[in-house]
């Protein structure tokens, strides 16, 4: 029986270095569908809207770190295609197979694919909004707090965060799907442990006191996610 009590420190296998391009892909894929039908994409496209100004004439320029296969900056994309409306967005991985990936199933994507750790990135300009998608999880609470202050610091408008919330049924429900439908050993594996790895609102609200941001909010939304906006 998990521990739902705390964080999990159970690593996934995604985060090994010597995952095939092949087995990423089809993970990547996958969570495609998850976030599709899951509501993960929608929840991100809640939190674009909510730190943009329909009003704003300029281009935005909308960054995500940790973009994986690319497919949150797809659904970002499509929302401003149906509003013919331009905007520049910038997709950041440290794995090459996660940024292969995004170049090869969005070719037509208005977007810069960029290889590289997070913190060591360049902006020729900077980004109004960033944002992360099931990428917070990965990391240790301390390593949040350095995170958290890094978006703050490199956006103009604000940022936020769409990952789990650590619950039982969360929990045992995604275990049972991905066993039953999944193809990848990587999703299969991962799925239970990421929701493990999530977060409840007061370790949310924890982590955001000790980075120094007072400017936010956390909503709980279906299927059991938080969205955590914060305005700069």
């Amino acid at each position: 029986m998990p521990d739902f009590k705390q964080r999990s420190p159970l690593k996934e296998l995604l985060d090994d270095d010597d995952v095939s391009f092949k087995d990423i892909k089809q993970n990547m894929m996958e969570l495609n569908t998850i976030n599709t039908l899951l509501g993960g994409h929608s929840i991100t496209i809640k939190g674009v809207k909510a730190l943009l100004n329909d009003k704003d004439a300029n281009t935005p320029i909308i960054c995500e770190i940790g973009c994986g296969g690319g497919d949150n900056l797809h659904a970002v994309a499509s929302i401003f295609k149906k509003k013919h409306k331009w905007v520049k967005l910038i997709g950041i991985d440290i794995k090459q197979e996660c940024i292969d990936t995004a170049t090869e199933s969005f070719p037509d994507a208005t977007a810069m694919w960029i290889c590289n750790d997070y913190v060591k990135a360049t902006f020729i300009q900077q980004p109004d909004i960033i944002f992360s998608s099931l990428f917070c999880h990965h990391f240790s609470n301390e390593q949040l707090v350095q995170q958290l202050q890094w978006m703050h610091q490199n956006c103009s408008k604000g940022f936020f965060i769409n990952d789990l919330h650590r619950h039982p049924l969360a929990y045992y429900s995604i275990k049972f799907i991905t066993q039953l439908f999944s193809k990848s050993y990587l999703v299969k594996n991962d799925a239970p442990i990421s929701v493990l790895r999530g977060f409840t609102k007061k370790e949310w609200e924890a982590i955001l006191k000790q980075a120094g941001i007072t400017n936010y909010s956390i909503k709980w939304m279906w299927a059991f996610r938080h969205l955590i906006i914060v305005r700069v």
